[in-house]
């Protein structure tokens, strides 16, 4: 049996393509905050709380209309959102997933076909396509880490 030392080292292919995963979907849910904020500042409309349509340097001539929803910023916003309610179950159960020591093959295929989805999720919804194709890769996205968590849950059950 492999320690837990041994299997978080950067000679580890398998800790190795995780941490890069990690990283990368660390990075696109940060991008995708600054990307609603560009979206926001950009059209000057789909701002949420009152506060944000008050006036200053960056809303020198606000308006009560830049409160409505605007599916311009409002798409970015799902987007974020969607990141949020994904993206967290994959860094647990990634993580657990390199604890019970897979094949690195096998590993690097999942954690890099996680990442392949969530950027063609974000391809899907940034250009509106249609929710079948969004769908497809939120299913495959979504299968891997509910088939990682079955394989968590199988290697310390049995």
């Amino acid at each position: 049996m492999t320690s837990i030392q041994e299997l978080l080292t950067w000679d580890n292919p398998v800790f190795t393509a995780y941490v890069i995963a990690a990283a990368v979907t660390v990075l696109k849910i940060m991008g995708q905050g600054w990307m609603t904020v560009w979206r926001m500042m950009r059209s000057g409309r789909g701002l949420v709380s009152p506060e944000d349509a008050a006036k200053g340097p960056l809303n020198p001539s606000p308006d009560p209309a830049q409160l409505k929803i605007d599916d311009y910023v409002d798409r970015s916003r799902r987007m974020h959102r969607n990141d949020l309610e994904n993206i967290p179950a994959f860094w647990v159960v990634g993580f657990l997933f390199v604890l019970v020591d897979p094949a690195p093959g096998l590993a690097q295929a999942l954690f890099y076909g996680f990442l392949i989805a969530r950027a063609g999720h974000f391809w899907a919804y940034a250009t509106a396509r249609s929710h079948e194709v969004r769908a497809s890769f939120y299913t495959i996205g979504s299968l891997i880490v509910i088939w990682m968590g079955v394989q968590v849950l199988w290697v310390v059950l049995t």
